[in-house]
């Protein structure tokens, strides 16, 4: 190795031991180490209550989908209880007019079933609206109630 470089490795080595030196006597300042102790604290408790809210709002976003897949499921059910039973009434009818043995036979069953279709449709109409109204309707309550608690626990956040 070269006289000059191991000046420069000495230099480097005295000025770095002079720094050390030099820090190891210095003090922070108690105010600056409060209000540091002071920052930590107050952002991990801002950070617990949100880690809580966000706990809670997946919570509720769970209870809401839970509701609307119930409401759909019982929807569903409804409509396919409807399609069964009008479908059994249009084969219970295609059977008796088959088995008629006149035209006006055939005329009077045909005016019996649309009767019938037409009285049950209503029927099921209103059913089926007043199912879709509750199920909106508890839904929708379900959502109010959800956002309220989002806001009140953002709120108390800060």
């Amino acid at each position: 190795m070269s006289d000059a470089f191991t000046r420069q490795v000495q230099d480097f080595t005295r000025q770095a031991q002079e720094m050390f030196s030099a820090g190891k006597d210095a003090k922070i300042p108690e105010n600056m180490s409060a209000f540091a102790e002071d920052a930590v604290a107050k952002s991990r408790d801002v950070y617990n209550k949100v880690t809580a809210a966000t706990k809670d709002n997946a919570k509720v976003v769970e209870d809401v989908l839970l509701t609307a897949q119930a409401g759909a499921k019982s929807i569903g059910e409804k409509l396919l209880a409807n399609t069964l039973a009008n479908t059994e009434a249009a084969f219970d009818a295609a059977q008796a007019i088959a088995k008629a043995k006149t035209f006006p036979e055939i005329a009077r069953l045909q005016a019996n079933y649309w009767q019938q279709q037409f009285a049950a449709a209503g029927a099921q109409s209103k059913e089926l609206f007043e199912l879709s109204s509750k199920v909106a309707k508890q839904t929708f309550e379900t959502v109010g109630s959800a956002t309220t608690k989002s806001l009140e626990q953002f709120k108390s956040i800060n």
